[in-house]
């Protein structure tokens, strides 16, 4: 019997796609970016990336 072993690669958020994520949800909730939503961890996130 063989184990599968995934190799888990990441990629850094980036300031540009942290910023369509947020416009996409700021859209979809009348211009908000609801306080730990996804795009306010992902903006959190590009933000400590891009140091």
């Amino acid at each position: 019997m063989t184990s599968k072993v995934s190799k888990k690669t990441t990629t850094p958020m980036t300031p540009q796609a942290a910023q369509r994520i947020q416009s996409a949800t700021a859209k979809a909730n009348g211009g908000n970016v609801p306080k730990g939503s996804f795009a306010a961890r992902a903006t959190s996130s590009a933000a400590k990336n891009s140091n």
